[in-house]
């Protein structure tokens, strides 16, 4: 009986939002309420220019072409999309987490407003792995940002 009575029972609701509102609103597009995409020229990050396959990655190791920075790997080939994609891998290298983290959040922010606009500039259709070495750690943003200047260049001159 017990149990019967706490299932007629109902609960005030903690949502803020008023009952006449539906959760989860779509535009026309099909998009989520309130959320805006990138410019077709911005800096956005999509799934399609990310490498994150396991397969992807570890054929790139294999067949790419490697470029040694001061403080990354570099591996590029030729992209089978019609377009510049990004794949970054951080090594633990005996680091905390939190390190790894701040350096693969470096990585992906240079790769999204630097990398991926610039090989998409020069029209090289590039797939490119950037491997922190253990020296990354130490490294700026500002250094790094440096780094994949001249590598964005050189890959550029080398799609002419």
């Amino acid at each position: 009986m017990r149990g019967a009575a706490r299932a007629a029972t109902s609960w005030p609701s903690r949502s803020r939002r008023s009952s006449s509102a539906p959760p989860f609103a779509l535009s026309a597009e099909g998009e989520a309420a309130g959320t805006e995409r990138p410019e077709p020229g911005g800096h956005g990050f999509p799934r399609a220019v990310r490498i994150t396959a396991s397969e992807e990655i570890r054929a790139l190791f294999r067949r790419g072409k490697r470029r040694r920075t001061r403080h990354l790997d570099a591996f590029f080939s030729p992209s089978p999309a019609l377009h510049p994609r990004l794949g970054v891998v951080v090594p633990k290298h005996k680091r905390r987490i939190v390190e790894r983290n701040r350096l693969k959040r470096r990585l992906r922010e240079i790769g999204r407003t630097l990398v991926l606009p610039g090989l998409r500039a020069c029209a090289a259709p590039v797939d490119l792995l950037l491997r922190a070495r253990p020296e990354a750690y130490q490294a700026s943003f500002e250094e790094l940002r440096e780094e994949l200047t001249e590598l964005v260049e050189e890959l550029c001159s080398r799609a002419r």
